[in-house]
């Protein structure tokens, strides 16, 4: 069994549960190494992969072999020089751009099987489409219907995992998710230290909570709030030291210049430590659809002033930004299409074609965020009203066990 897949959301909220249950219901290598049947992962080429996945997905213990995406050409072309592949298996779509596993799937001959968050693009080479919702099937050519099952939201299960919680230490705890890549980090370290920073003056009782990304590392992110960094000699905010876990503490800690404190969770995924925050201030990207899962009210922020944060966005935006001339424009092609197209940015504005989580694009600073967050703490109505929308927007949990189904039933055809 094959699994394909992209990103460090994908592996944390599809491929590790799914592993998991897989693993718990069907003897495979390496858990067992008698077995005949492993398990194992192929990473696909990715603009928004951060190049850590597989040293990300190794750490799970799941899979009897890891292919990075770099080689996942070269795999196509000679798949014997990288392992052994049975001639019967089963290619199992994660993440990334579904061409990909319809390729790695008829190269091998293999069966193949995606999971279709929003849309199945490929149904003809698909032997079973697991789909997300009833929507997702009434979207497929009638001709293709059969073959599709309805098995719900993997991130709806999400819910379930974090009721399993690692209490949080009493008080109004805020989430700062800045990003997974370096370009990402450059900008939201520094702007993110200094939202703290400022938000601590308006609400003292406030505590952050920092979940360390798998692809990255506190002294990472410690180098980006430095004078190393070029955009963040832009901010009056820095972390001046790295404070240790003492007596009963769960978590290291970022002391600013001002003083402000900031909680480190350094394991991962932190979703039962992010469900106990009112709020989250997030960059655009996976982070806001597992915040959505978890029904976590959020500003999602993206500031424009900065050049390279946009080269690390999703879709055309991203493509547009890193071409050489066209990215010093794109500040003015963003608003305009913004404004024409009321385009949305985060995944529950995109999946509900409404506005339900504040969107802060353009030359944005910290303390305008700091003071729109106080607003919004301050208002438990209104945070309210988005956790119920995000919570409406996504499935049922059980999905990880339907879909895991779903794969045993296509592996005893084979």
């Amino acid at each position: 069994m094959v699994f394909v897949s992209n990103g460090p959301g994908e592996l944390a909220t599809w491929v590790k549960p799914l592993a998991e249950r897989l693993h718990s219901n069907i003897l495979m290598r390496p858990l067992v190494p008698s077995s005949p049947i492993s398990l194992k992962l192929v990473l696909v080429p990715c603009p928004n992969a951060t190049g850590k996945e597989a040293d990300v997905a190794k750490k799970f213990g799941y899979f009897q072999q890891i292919t990075k995406a770099k080689i996942f050409w070269r795999l196509l072309i000679r798949p014997a020089n990288y392992g052994e592949w049975p001639k019967q298996g089963l290619v199992v779509f994660l993440g990334g751009d579904q061409f990909w596993s319809v390729l790695l799937s008829a190269r091998l001959g293999y069966k193949h099987i995606t999971y279709a968050e929003w849309l199945a693009r490929w149904p003809y080479w698909n032997d079973s489409i697991a789909a997300m919702s009833e929507k997702v099937r009434e979207r497929l050519p009638k001709r293709f219907r059969s073959r599709c099952k309805v098995v719900g939201d993997l991130m709806a299960d999400l819910s379930s995992i974090s009721k399993i919680k690692e209490p949080l230490p009493s008080g109004e705890w805020i989430a700062l998710l800045p990003g997974s890549k370096k370009s990402k980090l450059c900008v939201g370290i520094p702007f993110f230290i200094s939202v703290a920073d400022q938000l601590a003056k308006l609400r003292p009782q406030c505590k952050f909570l920092l979940p360390v990304a798998s692809t990255t590392n506190v002294d990472e992110l410690k180098h980006f709030s430095s004078l190393n960094n070029p955009i963040a000699r832009l901010y009056s905010s820095s972390i001046v030291e790295i404070k240790p876990k003492q007596n009963n503490q769960l978590m290291r800690k970022f002391i600013t210049k001002m003083g402000t404190e900031i909680n480190l969770y350094e394991n991962q995924p932190a979703h039962a430590q992010l469900s106990q925050c009112k709020l989250a201030l997030t960059t655009v990207g996976a982070n806001t659809a597992e915040l959505g899962a978890l029904g976590v009210p959020m500003i999602v922020i993206v500031p424009t002033q900065h050049l390279s944060v946009m080269q690390a966005w999703d879709g055309i935006i991203g493509i547009i930004a890193r071409i050489p001339g066209l990215k010093w424009c794109i500040g003015f092609l963003l608003t305009a299409w913004r404004l024409r197209n009321n385009g949305f940015l985060a995944w529950p504005n995109i999946s509900a074609g409404r506005r339900i989580v504040p969107e802060k694009v353009g030359k944005i600073m910290p303390q305008e965020i700091a003071f729109e967050t106080s607003q919004w703490l301050e208002s438990p109505s209104r945070l309210k009203g988005q956790k119920e929308d995000l919570q409406s927007l996504r499935g049922k949990p059980g999905a990880v066990k339907a879909l895991a189904k779903e794969i045993q039933n296509l592996i005893s055809t084979l």
